[in-house]
């Protein structure tokens, strides 16, 4: 019986809401909105190995070869700026629907540094430092529940879903190469271009909108976007030594010039079919340390997550058909 009473309760609540929202004046159906966003980052994790470079700072002594100290970097790579541009409708003054397009560019974040390790006779010691950044375009389709205006205000609500379309995660790495005496002899730089398989992530927010006009409001609202990507390939797209274009060419700190050494397909597990040098190393070419026996194709190694979560604020202009 309470059971029954509680459902025609509801029943009724609705029939009134219902009653309600088609008494009064429907806003306008489409509305289109511009605006800019920075997010902060949030749920951080430890950053992926790259190259078989563990993501920590390592402090090495004098020698070169005694570790001081290791600490070891984590985070997200989900702050940075980001433009949008949306298209919304609305159903009635409280449902509506909107489509985000969305381009980000998040902030530098440094995922693994060295100092002073010997790698050389000579003696020569390394110090370098590896940074990564994302960038991407992505689409948001969200349903949006409008919570009624009050002199100018409306606020809102909204969920949806992160669809990323296109974008990369750019890792450059500087090294300085240092005799005895801590004269530079060398400076490297490479740039490495990750690529994502396809994924969707989540995204909610809070909000108001203010009317400056009978077509023109201001808004902002507060954004929450959580999703992690997964690494499909990487690319050596440059390597410099002392400024002069070294990609393709054999030297001493990077002897390995070959299709393998500069392209990576990531996989979910190695094993005796894959390209890497740990299952079929070049024996004919004891001097290059991560040489294969297919030089020609890309190396092998276990794809990594990096997680893209922010919570941001955004304001801008909508104008309202």
């Amino acid at each position: 019986m309470k059971k029954h009473l509680f459902l025609i309760g509801f029943m009724i609540c609705s029939m009134a809401t219902i009653a309600q929202t088609e008494g009064a004046d429907k806003p306008e159906s489409w509305y289109f909105k511009l605006g800019g966003s920075y997010f902060i980052q949030t749920a951080a994790t430890d950053f992926p190995i790259i190259s078989g470079t563990l993501p920590n700072n390592d402090v090495y002594a004098a020698d070169g070869t005694t570790l001081v100290s290791r600490e070891a970097n984590h985070g997200s790579f989900g702050q940075g700026f980001r433009s949008t541009l949306a298209a919304g409708y609305r159903f009635n003054t409280r449902l509506g629907v909107e489509m985000g397009i969305n381009y980000y560019v998040g902030n530098n974040e440094k995922m693994a540094e060295t100092t002073h390790r010997l790698v050389a006779a000579g003696p020569t010691f390394v110090s370098g430092k590896a940074e990564g950044r994302i960038r991407a375009f992505d689409l948001s389709p969200a349903l949006v529940l409008f919570l009624g205006e009050h002199k100018g205000f409306e606020p809102y609500t909204k969920v949806g879903v992160i669809v990323p379309v296109h974008g990369d995660l750019t890792i450059e790495t500087n090294r300085t190469y240092t005799n005895a005496s801590g004269t530079p002899i060398l400076k490297t730089f490479s740039k490495d271009v990750v690529k994502p398989k396809p994924t969707v992530g989540f995204m909610a927010a809070i909000g108001t909108s203010y009317k400056l006009g009978k077509n023109i409001s201001v808004f902002a609202e507060v954004e929450y976007r959580n999703f992690t990507v997964h690494g499909d390939t990487k690319e050596t797209e440059v390597y410099t030594e002392n400024g002069v274009d070294k990609l393709y060419t054999s030297t001493t700190f990077r002897p390995d010039a070959s299709y393998s050494a500069s392209h990576v397909k990531y996989v979910d597990k190695l094993t005796t079919n894959s390209n890497h040098y740990l299952f079929n190393p070049n024996t004919a070419t004891t001097n290059i340390e991560k040489d294969t026996t297919r030089p020609d194709d890309a190396m092998n190694d276990i794809s990594s997550y990096v997680g893209i979560s922010g919570l941001g604020l955004t304001v801008g202009l909508k104008y309202s058909l």
